[in-house]
């Protein structure tokens, strides 16, 4: 399955009163796993960003004023999107303003789920961790993610996050893979099927000294009842 993990940024909170798309950002995933392949375009919205929506995401007026307009990129947009599931964290928010830009275009564009489908990740989140906060930032520090860099908003870096964060609510990783188990690997600059190999070199087995080994035991001695020993 392709799906797009995606964010924007806009001028305010209402498309239905004239508010447009200044930023998306969007990562592919495919099954489960993160291409590389990324979409991110500043917009500029034709009207004026409110102080409020800059405050949040930092992107200014001035920035925005050699930027292209949403006609100039929605072909290429679309083309990124198309066929995918777009996962989204209040969907009907971002949706809602792609729909209002798909709107104001000539020609018949439609809605975004003529295009694709869409998951959102907050009503997951929601049935995952009821009554608890489930913005990003909170389910990034739930998830173990680092969310640091994240000063302002931002659609790339919040799509790359909360691709981080759908992943660990929807099970993480699909396969673990160690260097051991793959098929083939390098050795002396020709590729070698070690499962195939026979006389395999030998792993190199560290023992632990005696001093290392009295000090694990008191190691242990310290752990109150531990696991290994209730039954």
């Amino acid at each position: 399955m392709r799906q797009i993990v995606l964010d924007t940024e806009t001028t305010g909170l209402d498309p239905a009163r004239g508010h447009r798309i200044i930023e998306i950002g969007a990562v592919e995933l495919i099954g489960r796993k993160l291409t590389g392949n990324t979409f991110h375009v500043y917009i500029n919205p034709q009207r004026v960003v409110e102080q409020e929506a800059i405050e949040v995401h930092g992107i200014t007026n001035e920035f925005l004023q050699d930027k292209p307009v949403f006609a100039q990129i929605a072909d290429e947009f679309l083309d990124f999107i198309k066929g995918g599931e777009l996962v989204i964290h209040n969907a009907p928010f971002d949706v809602g303003f792609m729909d209002h830009e798909f709107s104001l275009l000539r020609g018949n564009f439609g809605r975004t789920r003529d295009y694709c489908s869409v998951l959102d990740t907050l009503l997951l989140a929601r049935e995952m961790r009821p009554g608890q906060k489930n913005n990003l930032d909170a389910l990034c520090r739930a998830f173990g993610i680092d969310n640091s860099n994240r000063t302002f908003h931002g659609a790339l870096l919040d799509a790359e996050l909360l691709a981080d964060v759908y992943l660990g609510m929807t099970g993480g990783q699909t396969k673990l893979e160690l260097a051991s188990q793959k098929q083939s690997n390098q050795h002396n600059g020709q590729r070698v099927d070690w499962n195939r190999v026979e006389n395999k070199p030998q792993l190199k087995i560290i023992r632990a000294s005696a001093d290392e080994e009295a000090a694990h035991q008191q190691r242990l001695e310290m752990i109150e009842a531990p696991l290994w020993q209730q039954s």
